[in-house]
């Protein structure tokens, strides 16, 4: 009952923080369009996500070349400097600029100390915690910055064009696993840490005391990674199913004695993912379909829902946030089974679904909820 309560305590957690960047994505889509952050000339333009696709298999290339290279240092600047340019976005349009004196060179001060003491923080003490307010400063920024730069059909092409990715690193090349597996060990925020136990630190142990891969191998948990860079690159890692099942009374089969049996021996008894110390859940995935829920409330033609504090939230990105949030239920309900699944094809899929059942909803005509509105 005690690991029941763990694991369940664990995916609220894991839900509540996708929330946090959903939320925050979307209070940043009124500020950061204002403030033009918006990343590329013609945002209805669908080749953006074809153009953002070459540049993950790029970075992906070149990531895994300095993992394999030994050049960890070299993976850890770069994302260290992508949380620190994203952070700077975010806290540009958050903190007032009532410091940006003549003698500072009109710069605005506060944002840019915020977003250095969140690189200091993350360089020198990348605990648990902190690991996960970055991962949130950072995943909300990413997804109102490639929300209001992909217009519906461009983001829908994106999310759907990223499951299928995911699902192929994962199930066929496996080149995420070795990718998740090297950026374990920076412990920056690539990962949502949920912890399990109170006395947990990612400092002490966590993923740093072994890759991703030899964790699941050990313990036999689910485990979902994704690597996020400046490029927003993601890689889902997977479970061990290696785990034996238990026949209906509790014992094991014949078979499954024999496959225990021809199994190394360090792959012996392994504990469930509720008596493991933390979940990691990867942080592209929650930016990837939050993407969806930033682009409805940045393009689709529906009115505010009028929440004061919210003011950009409308039906269609609403029910995107709920379909995202149904998808991530069905993901942690296999995380926690000890199955093995990428994560973007249930999220995406899920994002893809909620929004245009919100738009339909609104009365958005489903030609003009795709986008192809100019192209028919």
């Amino acid at each position: 009952m005690q690991q029941r309560r763990r694991a369940l305590a664990a995916a609220a957690a894991t839900v509540g923080l996708f929330l946090l960047v959903q939320l925050g994505a979307l209070a940043l889509v009124a500020p950061f369009d204002a403030a033009g952050f918006q990343a590329t000339e013609d945002p209805s333009d669908p080749t953006n996500s074809a153009l953002y696709l070459g540049v993950i298999l790029v970075a992906t290339a070149a990531m895994l070349g300095a993992i394999r290279l030994g050049a960890r240092w070299l993976l850890r600047g770069v994302v260290l400097f992508a949380s620190g340019l994203m952070a700077l976005y975010v806290f540009l349009v958050l903190l007032p600029p009532w410091l940006a004196l003549e003698i500072a060179g009109g710069v605005n001060v506060p944002a840019f100390a915020a977003a250095g003491g969140l690189v200091l923080a993350l360089y020198r003490y990348p605990e648990w915690y902190v690991i996960d307010a970055a991962g949130v400063v950072m995943g909300a920024g990413a997804a109102a910055l490639f929300g209001i730069s992909f217009g519906l059909l461009p983001a829908i092409a994106l999310l759907a064009a990223l499951a299928v990715y995911d699902a192929v690193s994962v199930y066929g090349t496996e080149h995420m696993l070795a990718l998740a597996d090297g950026v374990m060990e920076l412990k920056l925020p690539v990962v949502l840490v949920v912890p399990l136990a109170l006395s947990y630190s990612f400092l002490d142990g966590g993923a740093g005391d072994a890759s991703a891969e030899d964790e699941g191998a050990e313990s036999g948990t689910a485990e979902s990674t994704t690597a996020e860079g400046a490029d927003g690159e993601n890689a889902t890692a997977r479970t061990d199913e290696r785990d034996t099942p238990a026949t209906p009374d509790g014992g094991e089969s014949d078979d499954e004695r024999s496959a225990t049996a021809n199994e190394s021996a360090d792959a012996g008894d392994r504990p469930t993912v509720a008596e493991r110390d933390a979940l990691f859940v990867g942080l592209g995935d929650a930016v990837m379909p939050t993407v969806m829920v930033a682009s409805a409330a940045a393009f689709a033609p529906a009115p505010s829902l009028g929440v004061s504090w919210l003011p950009a939230l409308t039906l269609p990105a609403l029910s995107a946030m709920v379909g995202t949030l149904a998808g991530l239920g069905v993901l942690l309900w296999l995380v926690l089974r000890g199955r093995a699944h990428a994560g973007l094809p249930l999220l995406n899929g899920g994002a893809i679904g909620g929004y245009l059942l919100g738009a339909l909803a609104s009365g958005i005509p489903l030609v003009r909820a795709l986008g192809l509105g100019p192209y028919l």
